[in-house]
């Protein structure tokens, strides 16, 4: 075996480029062939003085030959990783050639334990079980539906599963595909000689055709599990940017979840159906207010009418509850009344999930129709009453240093001063505590 730099031509363009190849040659009859047996790449990071190493490198682990002298780091890493690829084209069913092997009678053969050795491992179960899914859902399929090429379409599928199997940023499923998994052996596409810009430009266009990648998606997932369209779980999040993030337009100053309002932020906006399968997304600008996403999210969303909405206590503004009612949707929320009704005269005790007691009172607004289910749990209005307990003993304690302070030398007596740092102590340590939670319903 030897390598081979060879000039080749682009078939659409007819541009010119170099690839590095493996050949070996072969006798066939009276004369001697040469055939290319793999194709290394546009780029082989290793010098060409070692090129010779790493071919009989590669000839010695086909042949199960140990090395006489260790090879270098960099030969024996690209050796390792050429081998399996001709090794899984064997395991495909063609030889290293590209052609059918003659069939053999043998079927098994004895191994001995002792001899194995552990290389290149990687992980392959959560890899094969997600690549399952996407067949099942047609994923590819709509990838290349989409303009996607074979390359493009191999980093859309490990983006997507890396994120699944190791979440993380983009440079760590980058890092995940080369070093970790097994999925390029079941694509039959070779990760580790993909370009880490390769899988950066991927994720923007997979954010370009977000749309119809949901729709589609969504479409299979109802078609696949004969789901009815009965609730919509819509929420809001944001994350931040480290940097300035200069020519996002979507990037603006707000209030972040993450504690970093100081950076500029982007927020998410998702709606799931009842079953927890994603319905659509939206990036709004980092500053959006939370209630005014509603109305635009939905009305791309074509549900029907009946359909359930599910929102939290920052959506469900008054405007809000009345688009929803004008146009036919249910809708479930935490109230944002302060006034409560609740009577545990009237009340019902049931069990939670986790074994606790909790009185529900179902009051019926005759005037609106909504019905409010009070919740009340004793567990919890106990919880609550000893953090109140603590803080007012500690707001207590504050108090008393501070009126120690007006007998003793060199403290403050200054008024103005004194009612500052009460105020900071009541900012500290004041809790008005709710026992019970109230939530709407329209139907």
């Amino acid at each position: 075996m030897f390598i081979r730099h060879t000039q080749t031509r682009a078939k659409n363009s007819g541009d010119a480029y170099f690839s590095h190849r493996l050949v070996e040659a072969v006798r066939v009859g009276k004369k001697v062939h040469q055939r290319t047996i793999l194709n290394l790449g546009a780029q082989l990071d290793l010098p060409q003085a070692e090129w010779p190493a790493l071919a009989s490198r590669i000839e010695e682990i086909l042949h199960g030959q140990a090395s006489l002298l260790p090879p270098e780091a960099g030969v024996e890493e690209l050796a390792q990783r050429f081998a399996a690829q001709l090794i899984a084209r064997r395991a495909a069913g063609a030889g290293l050639d590209g052609e059918k092997p003659e069939p053999t009678e043998e079927r098994f053969t004895e191994v001995d334990l002792s001899t194995l050795e552990m290389v290149r491992p990687r992980s392959v179960g959560v890899e094969h079980v997600a690549l399952d899914a996407m067949c099942k859902l047609g994923f590819e399929e709509k990838l290349t539906e989409l303009g996607f090429n074979g390359p493009q379409r191999a980093a859309a599928i490990g983006t997507i599963i890396g994120r699944m199997a190791a979440p993380g940023s983009e440079l760590s499923t980058y890092d995940w595909l080369q070093q970790r998994t097994a999925l390029g052996e079941l694509l039959g596409y070779d990760y580790e000689g993909m370009d880490l810009q390769q899988l950066y430009r991927c994720g923007d266009r997979l954010l370009q055709h977000r749309e119809a990648l949901e729709e589609h998606l969504f479409g299979a997932a109802q078609q696949l599990f004969q789901l009815d369209e009965t609730v919509t779980l819509y929420d809001l999040t944001n994350t931040y940017f480290e940097g300035v993030a200069g020519g996002i337009d979507k990037a603006r100053h707000g209030r972040s979840k993450e504690k970093r309002s100081d950076c500029p932020l982007v927020t998410l906006g998702l709606v799931l159906d009842s079953s927890g399968f994603p319905r659509r997304s939206k990036l709004f600008a980092g500053n959006a207010s939370e209630a005014a996403t509603l109305e635009q999210m939905l009305e791309k969303l074509n549900a029907t009418p009946g359909t359930t909405v599910v929102m939290d206590a920052g959506i469900a503004t008054e405007a809000n509850l009345l688009w929803l009612k004008e146009h036919g949707y249910n809708y479930i929320v935490v109230s944002r009344q302060r006034k409560k009704q609740f009577d545990p005269a009237q009340a019902t005790t049931v069990m939670t999930a986790g074994q606790d007691e909790v009185q529900v009172q179902r009051v019926v607004d005759q005037a609106s129709g909504e019905v409010f289910l009070y919740c009340h749990s004793p567990a919890r209005a106990e919880k609550d009453k000893a953090i109140d307990s603590k803080q007012a003993e500690r707001f207590e304690e504050e108090l008393k240093k501070l009126a120690d302070g007006l007998n003793r030398p060199r403290t403050t007596k200054d008024p103005g001063k004194l009612h500052e740092r009460i105020g900071r102590i009541k900012e500290r340590y004041f809790a008005a505590r709710e026992d019970q939670t109230t939530c709407a319903f329209q139907d």
